[in-house]
């Protein structure tokens, strides 16, 4: 029998307020999606002025960052013309997102869940991002 770690609901609200802190301070509002580490979706939160589409971009971030086990902005420089990676993104109906802006999340070398974040520039997702688990990882260190 395995026993796998994987984020709670309590862990994705804090993800979810280092999140929105760093959103707020750059002006940007964000769709902020977590999952667990399978994929699938625990919570989400889109910021008042987050973009629609953005809702499932995030999401799609979210997902390929946990199931994948790398940041999204890996497959974007794997998933060049010429490269034997070329056209991933169009894997799994579309689904595997190569724009910047999602990680996993791992604590003690186990992915236990991802972040995806999108209305910004994939730079300013990105930022989001790493700050909203740079926030969950010193709770999880105070703790």
């Amino acid at each position: 029998m395995l026993s796998i770690p994987r984020l709670s609901l309590a862990d994705a609200k804090i993800l979810i307020d280092g999140a929105t802190r760093r959103a707020e301070e750059i002006n940007v509002a964000m769709c902020i999606a977590i999952v667990d580490e399978s994929g699938n979706l625990i919570a989400f939160d889109r910021m008042d002025g987050g973009k629609i589409t953005s809702i499932t971009i995030a999401t799609d971030k979210a997902f390929t960052a946990a199931a994948a086990r790398k940041a999204t902005h890996e497959y974007n420089q794997a998933c060049q013309p010429g490269s034997l990676a070329f056209g991933i993104h169009t894997a799994l109906s579309g689904r595997l997102c190569v724009v910047g802006g999602g990680y996993p999340v791992i604590v003690d070398g186990n992915v236990v869940g991802g972040i995806g974040i999108s209305s910004g520039t994939p730079q300013q997702d990105m930022d989001v991002a790493c700050a909203a688990i740079d926030h969950f990882l010193t709770r999880q260190a105070a703790a």
